[in-house]
């Protein structure tokens, strides 16, 4: 733990620049190691790319790693607004992180974006936001696709965690309304090396399809599994899997594997007309410039997302009030929620006091893992 703490410290002493009286400071807590380390890193890679002033002002971007584990997310949030007295708060970047952090922010009065889906109790709707897009809306996609294909079953294995909880009660709540029978529903840990009970249990229910109710590279292991115990129906997988750890862990097993995901992925074929489209182009370009050809990720997306709605924010918050100061801090909640439609590379985002999750069909589409890269399913 000790450990995980420093390595935080240093974190935060590579990304964060000398504030300056009136900075606006960020802070941002991810899972830059640990289980959840893969989707986490793009986070981090992205926070270098942040610009260094929004709103004609100095930004801080205060960036602190929780190693994937809820206690060390808690002491980060903490931090933040005992230490470091930060403007608003994102992360986590895994689901029960995130979830983890909801109590401080709710009760230093800071607002804190999700960079992970989570569900927002109605007590901690006034300070929390959840970027990503809400688990019903992916896993609809899902269901629809099951019914163009005419399957009449599927069967689920994921996470024993929030991830997982999403995940399934999403897909049993979706697959009930399309009249698509779920066959039955199985569990593993993260950390877990074999999945093999799980997966004989899933292909006995003889399912049409199945749903891998987990993210990053741990995605890898049930999909690997399937294939190498026969079975040959689609393999869908949730959002949180469209990242390039996914497909080195999977290999070869992981042609063919499906997931909803934001429309970055797709962004040049989207049509100029899309409002998403320049926004994507521009955070590629970026992101590229530093990272490489092919890095860009619609993870890494949700945290240049996170930084164009608090840009956005911050453009309001600062005609009423300063940085550091508990009237900004409201001010920032309130012009967050005050229905204006801010572009992203994964959706438009429109929160308003009533609806903290802001984004609607606009923010998905349908990749399949084809020749080692993610693209468009036909």
């Amino acid at each position: 733990m000790m450990k995980s703490v420093a390595a935080a410290l240093v974190a935060a002493t590579a990304f964060s620049a000398p504030a300056l009286a009136q900075d606006i400071k960020v802070g941002l807590s991810g899972t830059f190691s640990g289980p959840n380390a893969a989707n986490g890193i793009p986070y981090r890679n992205a926070a270098e790319v942040f610009p260094k002033t929004i709103a004609g002002t100095g930004v801080q971007w205060i960036v602190v790693d929780d190693a994937t584990d809820p206690t060390t997310a808690v002491k980060n949030a903490r931090r933040f607004v005992d230490e470091d007295k930060v403007d608003i708060i994102l992360g986590s970047t895994s689901t029960v992180t995130a979830s983890a952090m909801t109590d401080v922010a709710v009760e230093a009065k800071t607002a804190q974006i999700a960079l992970s889906p989570i569900q927002i109790a109605p007590a901690k709707r006034p300070w929390v936001f959840n970027l990503p897009q809400p688990v019903p809306i992916m896993v609809s996609a899902i269901v629809e696709d099951l019914k163009k294909r005419k399957l009449k079953s599927i069967a689920f294995i994921g996470y024993a965690d929030g991830w997982g909880d999403l995940n399934w009660n999403a897909l049993t709540a979706e697959a009930r309304k399309a009249g698509i029978e779920v066959t039955t529903g199985e569990r593993y840990n993260r950390t877990d090396t074999s999945v093999t009970a799980q997966v004989l249990k899933v292909i006995a229910s003889s399912p049409d399809a199945v749903l891998v109710g987990a993210s990053g590279s741990a995605a890898a292991l049930p999909q690997i599994t399937l294939k190498d115990q026969g079975f040959t129906g689609p393999i869908y997988h949730t959002h949180g899997t469209v990242v390039k750890a996914f497909i080195d862990a999977a290999g070869k097993a992981g042609e063919g594997a499906l997931m909803p995901t934001g429309p970055v992925v797709a962004a040049a074929e989207l049509p100029d007309s899309n409002p998403i489209k320049p926004v994507s182009l521009d955070f590629i370009s970026k992101y590229e410039a530093k990272w490489g050809k092919g890095s860009a990720s619609p993870v890494a997306g949700y945290a240049w997302d996170a930084m164009l709605l608090v840009e956005a924010a911050a453009k309001e918050a600062l005609k009423t009030a300063k940085p550091g100061t508990p009237e900004f801090r409201a001010a920032l909640r309130d012009a967050l929620q005050s229905g204006r439609e801010v572009a992203g590379t994964n959706a438009v985002y429109r929160f308003t006091a009533e609806d903290h999750y802001g984004v609607d069909e606009r923010a998905r589409v349908l990749v399949v893992v084809k020749d080692g890269a993610f693209r468009l399913a036909k």
